[in-house]
């Protein structure tokens, strides 16, 4: 009597475990590009708000030398908006608070203005 062996099971196991193996590996690849491009976009937002926060600094600075009782606005910029506010007499507090969606940054900078000068003494990112 002959003998005969069937390892079709043993090869559809083997199979199996193969094709998980390839399926995990497949959705952890993906799950770490979704999680990089986020954090990439989160950054880039980040920085865009910033830009928006010194532009709204910058545009304080000329809308002052203009205009000595300038107090401040908002300008809608680059898919966010920079919310100024001028306060103080000598010096001035300019504080400019850029957003782009969720993100905030802000930009705070102090100025001293004698006649039509303004000369900017301290200029930095506020927390």
């Amino acid at each position: 009597m002959k003998r005969i062996h069937n390892s079709s099971g043993q090869t559809v196991v083997a199979l199996l475990v193969f094709m998980m193996l390839a399926i995990t590996l497949t959705l952890t690849a993906a799950m770490i590009v979704i999680v990089n491009t986020q954090s990439d976009t989160t950054y880039q937002q980040g920085e865009q708000a910033l830009e928006n926060a010194q532009s709204g600094v910058e545009n304080a600075l000329l809308r002052l030398e203009r205009d000595g009782t300038y107090t401040g606005e908002t300008l809608s910029l680059a898919g966010g908006t920079a919310t100024i506010t001028v306060s103080g007499t000598g010096p001035l507090t300019i504080v400019s608070v850029g957003h782009i969606g969720r993100i905030v940054r802000t930009v705070t900078a102090t100025a001293d203005i004698s006649g039509n000068v303004i000369t900017v003494t301290n200029w930095s990112e506020t927390p």
